[in-house]
């Protein structure tokens, strides 16, 4: 008889807010053309699933991070074409250019190697410029851009299909975001002298709900397409989160006060407190800073605080107000009661890391 064993903790995932957050994005920001940004699993959310979720949904292109992602896209059987928003090895760049797929150049040197296998294969490649307006990541540099342009000739087998940038502070530094736009349109301008570029791209999730920039018709939105603004806004109610992680109790007691809890004793009751192991950990991504920063965990209804430090597969929780916690009892982690800018605002990071952390042996479930 095949032994199973009920996950200890799982995700369930929302395919229809994902696409109702795209549309939402498309009423903001009332854009042209869109790319939503999947890399890292889809923020954790599943590459593939959230893929072909949204293959249908009249889209530009998927924005990943390097070519293992565009080619799990691929093998998905998904029509859109993925985008390398990262940059590529010379050893990638021959299957970027057999399959199409869209990248960027940042450099001479790059756009020379992507030049000369496109004229091998006998295809002409349509590709992106990256200007640097300030992310410091990488891009063409304000005074690089004239060398690029008078050396377009020698590139004839590539289209230059689309230019971007990356604005590095768009929800938090308003002063500078501007600045940087009005860098990037002179940019654009001058590129558009000689080029005429179909896309053009530096609206990420807070640029296309709260900025206006002239030129860019194409929008990547990212964190708001899994249900989260980065910047206060407008929109921000019509967002409907994706994700949900649950965990279950696996003990429940009654421990004596001065009875410590966790590594290193750093929480020590102080009266009998009824304390239920909970089976997530930080080796599923519930981060260790949580402890001892007011974190919760939702059992019954009912909001349980987090006792001591988080270990590696399990966390202690206070149920004393749980009428009667029993094993197996499904635990809200993160949630419609605790949503997961409030675990990112405990731990001290930000929403993107809480989500892309959620570790490989936590399931992912889905409503499509």
């Amino acid at each position: 008889m095949p032994a199973t064993s009920p996950p200890r903790a799982w995700a369930e995932i929302d395919l229809r807010a994902i696409r109702h957050n795209l549309n939402v994005v498309k009423q903001a920001a009332k854009g042209e053309y869109y790319m939503p940004v999947v890399k890292a699993s889809a923020y954790g959310h599943g590459l593939e699933q959230v893929c072909r979720a949204l293959d249908a949904e009249g889209i530009a292109f998927f924005g990943v991070a390097n070519v293992g992602e565009a080619r799990r896209i691929s093998q998905a059987g998904c029509r859109t074409r993925p985008y390398i928003l990262g940059p590529s090895f010379p050893e990638e760049r021959e299957e970027i250019v057999l399959n199409g797929w869209r990248s960027f150049i940042s450099t001479m040197e790059e756009a020379v190697h992507y030049n000369s296998l496109a004229r091998l294969y006998g295809k002409t490649l349509p590709i992106h410029i990256s200007v640097d307006t300030g992310m410091g990541r990488g891009g063409f540099l304000p005074d690089q851009l004239e060398e690029l342009l008078s050396r377009l000739g020698e590139l004839d087998s590539l289209y230059m299909e689309g230019l971007g940038a990356h604005l590095p502070c768009a929800d938090e530094d308003r002063e500078t975001t501007l600045e940087q736009i009005a860098c990037f349109e002179r940019m654009a301008a001058r590129i558009r002298e000689k080029l005429p570029l179909k896309f053009c791209h530096l609206a990420n999730s807070a640029a296309s709900l709260d900025y206006d920039i002239p030129s860019n018709n194409l929008c990547r939105p990212g964190l708001v397409l899994y249900g989260f603004s980065p910047i206060p806004s407008p929109w921000e109610a019509q967002l409907k989160p994706a994700m949900s992680l649950f965990s279950r109790l696996t003990v429940a007691r009654t421990l004596p006060a001065g009875h410590g809890i966790s590594y290193g004793g750093t929480f020590v009751t102080d009266h009998p407190t009824k304390v239920a192991t909970v089976g997530i950990g930080y080796a599923d991504g519930y981060l260790r800073s949580l402890a001892h920063k007011g974190a919760r965990v939702m059992v019954e209804g009912i909001s349980c605080p987090l006792l001591g430090r988080v270990t590696m597969d399990q966390i202690m929780v206070d149920v004393s107000r749980v009428p009667s916690p029993e094993p197996g009892m499904t635990v809200e982690i993160m949630g419609p009661n605790i949503p997961v800018t409030e675990l990112a605002e405990k731990a001290g990071t930000i929403s993107w890391e809480i989500f892309t952390g959620i570790g490989p042996r936590v399931p992912r479930h889905y409503t499509h």
